[in-house]
């Protein structure tokens, strides 16, 4: 399958001297929903603007559903939805006519049903005869999410999609999002909320300083990186961690009602089995053991502190 977005050797160096993109590669399959995670200043905003047409490249090729952005932007740009982070909506326009006034701007022709669809889809109908002006914060959201789809685009960018959205108004757009992959539309979003990445995506990629530290499928990545903790519920309490237990790492709970151990489920030897036999032996007995997950987030902190590190 061809990718739908194709991303070759990109990079992009400012006038001040900048290097805000460094030789990313980058292929994105049609229909899926990626995450593109990374801290303020990593090169998120200036990779979506490259590929958008907003910015040009210093170095490398960008293709969108084929067409280059650059030699055939007008294709290109066809094919690409775009909510900014931003809100940039005329504030003296109705949501309708703005909406629709964005279609136009495609040289698409009148489509009044696919427009109500859109504000449907979006809970903005009730609100198409409102002005800008007099809409909530998240309402101006959706009303920039609804200009983006107004041109039925094959690819969709969505720029921090939910900041300033209470939790409600963000549940509710992650199901417009996935009814859009449904419909075969392929989205790329950027986030500071990381469980929405770790609860939308298909695919998670880490950019850093300009560069794409790692592209994984969300599912891998968690079980590659992630680490597991073993939370051990003790029948009594400690004061101290028994000698025979110190080679293992435990962390006791202030109150010593508790113990953690921290290990990677993909090592053949986790430890665990003679952690519990040790237990045994030290007669610590266990009321109860919980398991957890690393999170996404503390995933990625890890990630780009190692990049750091490692610069």
């Amino acid at each position: 399958m061809q990718p739908i977005i194709c991303v070759q050797d990109l990079s992009k160096t400012y006038d001040s001297g900048f290097k805000a993109l460094k030789h990313v590669d980058l292929d994105i399959p049609p229909g899926e929903i990626f995450a593109l995670l990374g801290p303020n200043g990593a090169g998120k905003t200036t990779l979506i603007n490259v590929i958008c047409g907003i910015v040009n490249p210093t170095g490398g090729t960008v293709l969108a559903d084929g067409h280059d952005v650059i030699k055939d932007y007008r294709a290109a740009r066809s094919r690409i939805g775009l909510v900014p982070q931003e809100l940039n909506t005329d504030a003296f326009e109705t949501v309708w006519a703005t909406v629709s006034f964005s279609r136009g701007l495609f040289g698409k022709p009148k489509n009044d049903a696919h427009i109500e669809k859109v504000l449907r889809d979006l809970s903005l109908w009730d609100k198409r005869k409102n002005m800008i002006m007099t809409l909530s914060g998240g309402m101006k959201r959706r009303v920039m999410i609804a200009k983006a789809l107004s041109h039925e685009p094959a690819i969709l960018f969505l720029d921090e999609p939910t900041a300033g959205v209470d939790v409600e108004l963000r549940r509710s757009m992650w199901e417009v999002v996935r009814s859009l992959q449904n419909l075969g539309v392929t989205i790329i979003l950027t986030t500071h909320y990381l469980e929405e990445a770790e609860e939308m995506a298909d695919r998670i990629a880490v950019i850093n300083a300009g560069e794409i530290v790692l592209v994984e499928k969300k599912t891998e990545l968690m079980t590659k990186l992630g680490e597991k903790r073993l939370t051990l519920h003790l029948q009594d309490g400690l004061d101290e961690l028994p000698t025979s237990l110190a080679d293992h790492g435990l962390e006791r709970a202030d109150d010593g009602q508790s113990l953690v151990y921290t290990y990677n489920a993909n090592d053949k030897r986790t430890g665990v089995n003679s952690l519990f036999r040790d237990l045994d032996a030290a007669g610590v007995r266990l009321r109860d053991v919980d398991t957890q997950q690393s999170s996404l987030e503390e995933i990625f902190v890890t990630l780009v502190r190692n990049n750091k590190d490692g610069a």
